[in-house]
């Protein structure tokens, strides 16, 4: 049996668009329907994925916003980053790109493992981001997309799932074919 990989990532976005929920679902597998702002919170998950362990640390930071000065911990270490925006919010969708380019620059790449996710995609009614503009932001960065909703647990899990191959393509391990992901 192979040994774990360690991966860390970091959760990125504007102030209440489901960052700690989205991350917190996927590792304890409830939705925290509470708005507390965070200040920055770590878990810890182990999860396999195409037969392989992963030993996750999922940094959950402060919201941001584009006067934000990027926090030089966010681009240490980390193998991998999730974006996260609200689908019912224009200001985060904004944000979110300011912060993909300060991250850019911090870590002085033109690409780094990324999923764009727009969440909050249950409240139909508040939408205001359509998802062909998210996958069209995703695409030019060379990054993956997907939509969720952190009170669904699945999309929470498949958001973690997709950074994880993210990762790994970009390590040159990209797998042959697609495979079902268990969470431990």
């Amino acid at each position: 049996m192979p040994q774990p990989k360690y991966r860390k990532i970091a959760v990125l976005g504007y102030r209440s668009v489901g960052k700690s929920s989205l991350t917190i679902q996927f590792v304890e597998g409830q939705f925290v329907d509470s708005y507390d702002p965070t200040i920055e919170n770590t878990f810890n998950k182990m999860v396999n994925v195409n037969g392989q362990d992963f030993n996750l640390q999922l940094v959950d930071t402060a919201g941001q916003d584009e006067y934000s000065i990027f926090p030089q911990s966010h681009s240490m270490d980390i193998h991998g980053y999730v974006l996260v925006y609200s689908v019912t919010s224009m200001k985060s969708f904004e944000v979110v790109q300011v912060l993909h380019d300060k991250l850019l620059d911090m870590v002085g790449k033109i690409q780094v493992p990324t999923v764009l996710v727009g969440n909050k995609k249950d409240l139909h009614m508040e939408r205001v981001i359509k998802p062909e503009e998210g996958k069209k932001l995703a695409d030019s960065w060379g990054a993956a997309f997907m939509e969720s909703s952190a009170k669904e647990n699945e999309t929470a899990v498949e958001v973690f799932k997709r950074i994880i191959l993210e990762m790994e393509k970009a390590d040159g391990n990209a797998p042959q074919e697609e495979k079902k992901c268990s969470v431990m």
